[in-house]
């Protein structure tokens, strides 16, 4: 299975945030202990794509409240084989929040993830113990879309910044939320 795209977006990713070198190298360890890194079906984990999405002012970001794990988090899946990762998050997007455009975000001249994060999923019936080894973009919404709530999700809302804290405790979720507002002023 290819990994290629995925190094690229880790190297890429040590670059923009060196003090997160650590858990490049981490990711790049178990894509290349894993082939099938990018298959659901891969024992330990595998990985995954996510969007942190922002409406086209950028004031607002959408989460949703997912209904398998009971929290608003930012929307996102499996890649099931997608290589190129950005399009599996994108591809989350639009089937998570009904909406069809999207543009990526970027603060740099190649696409960078604006974040990187390792998290376990409980068991679940068949499903044992997992790591999800989350690839995460940065997505601004076009104006005038309808958001549609999906089979996964309980609730699907637009927060402003300083909502953030009041409705979630997921660090990763806020972590996003201090690197999209970071690095705003970089933004194309």
């Amino acid at each position: 299975m290819h990994r290629n795209h995925l190094n690229a977006l880790l190297q890429r990713y040590v670059a923009a945030f060196p003090q997160e070198r650590a858990l490049a190298d981490r990711f790049a360890a178990f894509a290349a202990a894993h082939t099938d890194c990018l298959l659901r079906t891969c024992p330990p984990g595998h990985i995954t794509a996510s969007a942190w999405i922002e409406d086209a002012a950028g004031r607002r970001c959408l989460l949703t409240h997912h209904r398998k794990l009971d929290r608003w988090l930012q929307l996102g899946g499996h890649v099931d084989g997608e290589p190129r990762i950005e399009h599996a998050a994108l591809r989350e997007a639009q089937e998570e929040s009904g909406m069809a455009t999207f543009t990526f975000v970027q603060w740099t001249p190649e696409l960078v993830p604006l974040d990187l994060d390792v998290h376990t999923i409980p068991a679940r019936k068949t499903e044992p113990e997992h790591e999800h080894w989350d690839v995460r973009f940065w997505l601004r919404a076009a104006a005038g879309q309808e958001l549609v709530l999906s089979a996964e999700s309980n609730d699907l809302r637009w927060f402003a910044p300083t909502e953030l804290a009041a409705v979630t405790d997921e660090e990763s979720v806020l972590r996003l939320g201090r690197k999209a507002m970071a690095l705003r002023a970089l933004t194309r």
